[in-house]
């Protein structure tokens, strides 16, 4: 079940459920989110600073809690993701957001709340916030690309390949994101069925040997043996350690060696500049051949 796609004049909403920002990216992101002619507002306390939090626990569940309920609200713009959402994912009643799907857009710690909808099998976007939406250039293709998305054209991406890449077909549905959310999430009631999913995974400023600790985490559990695909998106300032004596990719590429999915590295995704949307809960069709890899929804 995907939410309805936007039209002119709907009503968007940026809340701040995880860490605290610079308001002056709510401003930019709200005058780019206007341009596109939606109807822009704000939680109340999406520009609270409380420590590393945008707000106290009770002022961020207050937002979130009441985006996800206004039937108005036709999309939500996490600002950001940082730290915050364990705190308050399991106060959270999604009764009212299923009687009324929105668009829920983000990435890092939004993850959490990727997860809950997902399991929910209602589709949401993994994608820029708000630093992206002030900084990006209107052309910039994360952009041009949610924009897309949000008002009704689904996408189909094509990159190079990877020598790391393995070859071959795929359907599933779409899941996952930020690999240590992910791993937060393990064992809960927001960990996800994994059975014929193809998993998206991207990082940040993690050692090599924590990236190794998750995935073999996901090999030993069985996870990794259920997919249908795997897309490896971007591990960022996660330095290389030689003392492993395996770069990140290699270190996965070991992980799945017993599987026949198809796996494609250095996925445009995660926290970089050129951070493609991607549709999770959607199913999608994952072709890697030595050419090429083609992601499409």
């Amino acid at each position: 079940m995907k939410p309805k796609f936007l039209k002119p004049d709907d009503k968007i909403c940026i809340i701040s459920p995880s860490g605290g920002i610079d308001t002056s990216y709510i401003e930019g992101a709200k005058a780019v989110l206007s341009d596109w002619g939606l109807q822009v507002t704000e939680g109340e306390f999406a520009r609270t600073q409380y420590g590393r939090f945008s707000g106290t626990s009770e002022h961020r569940l207050s937002d979130l809690q009441h985006a996800l309920d206004d039937p108005t609200v036709r999309a939500i713009l996490c600002s950001r993701g940082g730290y915050g959402l364990a705190q308050i994912i399991d106060k959270i009643s999604f009764t009212r957001f299923a009687e009324y799907p929105k668009w829920m857009i983000g990435f890092s710690d939004i993850t959490i709340l990727h997860n809950a909808i997902t399991g929910m099998e209602i589709a949401s976007i993994h994608g820029v916030m708000a630093k992206h939406l002030t900084e990006l250039a209107p052309n910039a293709k994360p952009i041009v690309q949610l924009h897309k998305i949000l008002f009704g054209e689904m996408p189909t991406y094509i990159g190079p390949s990877h020598a790391l890449n393995k070859l071959g077909n795929a359907q599933g549905k779409l899941m996952g994101g930020n690999l240590s959310v992910l791993m937060g999430l393990r064992g809960s009631q927001f960990d996800l069925p994994y059975e014929n999913s193809i998993l998206f995974i991207e990082d940040i400023d993690e050692k090599p040997y924590h990236i190794d600790r998750m995935i073999q985490n996901l090999r030993f559990s069985g996870v990794l043996s259920k997919l249908s695909g795997l897309v490896v998106g971007q591990f960022t300032d996660c330095e290389e350690d030689p003392l492993m004596m395996q770069t990140i990719h290699e270190i996965i590429t070991d992980a799945v060696c017993d599987y026949d999915y198809p796996v494609c590295f250095n996925f445009p995704a995660g926290h970089v500049e050129n951070n493609l949307p991607l549709v999770l809960g959607a199913t999608v069709q994952l072709e890697v051949t030595a050419e090429k890899v083609q992601l499409k929804f």
